[in-house]
């Protein structure tokens, strides 16, 4: 009774599998940090798309008024003048329903004009990350002040056609990179369009 055993291996090594597993994880990471990066030019892309469109619907529909009095938020909305995904609804512990406007980034839409300036508008986005507000405010928004833009705000710095160096059209790179740091807050910046 002479039994012959196989001695042949029908699998892959300890190595071989450690092998696979490297190379799946240096795709993983390839491929979220790809992600990442596409995710981020999407959002910034969708900013300007939704800036660009808030701007043309408020000025069609104000076209044939005196001033953009009584424009805010909720005009927007009666209007319809924002699509539906800058549209944020939440229910609170009373069971009241709050509506907002939300940017790509999260943070808040503010459309206004004030009494004192009822010829101009202003849309402001909330929380935007450095690198979609330095690609943002320097985005063309018009060759000039015939476009309607008069003032763009980055944080708590202005900028307005024909203003001093530094503080004018267009926005060079240099700049938007030093307003767009939100500092150690982390929570992004705010970009205001004014238009007339």
């Amino acid at each position: 009774m002479n039994k012959e055993f196989n001695s042949e291996q029908n699998g892959r090594s300890m190595v071989e599998m450690l092998g696979v597993l490297a190379i799946i994880g240096v795709l993983s990471v390839g491929g979220i940090a790809g992600y990442s990066k596409a995710m981020a030019k999407y959002r910034t892309n969708k900013t300007i798309d939704q800036v660009s469109m808030l701007i043309t619907n408020i000025r069609t529909l104000y076209a044939n008024q005196n001033n953009y009095a009584g424009l805010d938020n909720n005009a927007l909305l009666t209007f319809e003048l924002v699509s539906q995904d800058m549209i944020s609804t939440t229910t609170g512990s009373s069971g009241t329903a709050t509506t907002s406007l939300i940017n790509p980034f999260g943070g808040a839409i503010t459309v206004s004009t004030t009494a004192t300036s009822p010829n101009d508008f202003t849309v402001t986005y909330a929380n935007i990350d450095k690198q979609a507000c330095i690609s943002i405010v320097t985005a063309d928004w018009g060759a000039s002040a015939s476009g309607g833009l008069t003032k763009l705000t980055i944080g708590t710095k202005a900028h307005t056609w024909g203003g001093a160096a530094g503080a004018g059209f267009p926005i060079d790179l240099a700049t938007a990179a030093t307003e767009c740091d939100p500092g150690t807050s982390g929570t992004g910046v705010s970009i205001a369009w004014t238009y007339r």
